[in-house]
């Protein structure tokens, strides 16, 4: 028998950048889908809510100024990095989501493969949703998506990876700070693609990850007067939460049963911005 214990890991938030724990100190245990223990995770509270909050709002403006280019090679670098992990990856969704390694391991080539598609859109949003609009006059009149800010993700509950990849990656490439709260159950996969970013040169605070009961931290990001639009993929009860967000006037996307959310989220959390010009002689 050997005389060494292995160090179990506690997974920690991703608030601005670094991996605190809970400020209340709470951690719980999460099993795999057989049942068994797989690892303690901190459990977020209100306050981790909205400091997240605080540290995406100062981080927007930088995400944002870079070129979509940058952007882009900086969402592809996580991939990457995930890449490089996958078999980490895999592990992590067979646990979670009791799944055989094959099924693990085309989850994870999915999720990977969607990031890449993700930072594939960050300069062709622009072109997609933009446009140059006829006026009568010597100007020119453009039509510009731009972020809408701070998006809060209450992420799906199920699908630990793929699902966490769509409702996030999509807010990020148009430009948007995210704060999500993890799946209860099924949070390591997506705690360990955020680990990943802090080696991406994604700008600290741009990606907020909040572990946790969602019954508890979901309402809280909701009716958060700081946050610009909530996507409600792994909400509990989506229409009171919507009614939940109208008291601040959020965009908020609920889920849709059937067909691919990818282009509805990308999308969602854009704002339009009309500029006019005048044409020179």
């Amino acid at each position: 028998m050997s005389d060494r214990l292995d160090v179990r890991k506690t997974y920690k938030l991703l608030v601005n950048g670094s991996f605190p724990r809970s400020e209340s100190g709470r951690s719980y245990e999460v099993s795999s889908a057989a049942g068994d223990f797989w690892a303690n995770v901190a459990q977020g509270s209100r306050k981790d809510v909205r400091d997240a909050v605080v540290a995406a709002r100062a981080a927007q403006p930088k995400w944002w100024a870079l070129s979509a280019y940058n952007r882009g090679q900086v969402l592809y670098r996580l991939a990457e990095m995930a890449e490089s992990r996958r078999s980490e990856l895999a592990e992590h969704v067979g646990q979670a989501e009791g799944v055989d390694d094959a099924d693990a391991a085309a989850s994870v080539s999915r999720s990977i493969d969607r990031i890449v598609w993700y930072a594939g859109w960050t300069d062709k949003i622009t072109q997609v949703q933009g446009g140059a609009n006829p006026v009568a006059g010597p100007f020119f009149n453009f039509s510009l998506p731009v972020p809408s800010g701070v998006v809060g993700v209450i992420a799906p509950q199920e699908s630990s990876l793929e699902g966490f990849v769509d409702a996030v990656f999509a807010p990020l490439c148009t430009g948007n700070a995210v704060v999500a709260v993890l799946s209860t159950r099924r949070p390591t996969p997506a705690l360990l693609l955020g680990e990943m970013s802090a080696t991406s040169d994604l700008p600290g605070g741009v990606l907020n990850l909040i572990t946790g009961l969602t019954e508890e931290l979901a309402p809280v990001l909701a009716a958060h007067e700081d946050v610009d639009g909530v996507d409600l993929a792994g909400a509990p009860d989506p229409d009171a939460l919507a009614a939940t967000a109208a008291g601040s006037i959020k965009r908020v996307l609920k889920p849709r049963a059937g067909g691919d959310e990818s282009l509805r989220r990308l999308r969602a959390f854009v704002e339009t911005s009309t500029v006019w010009h005048t044409i020179g002689q």
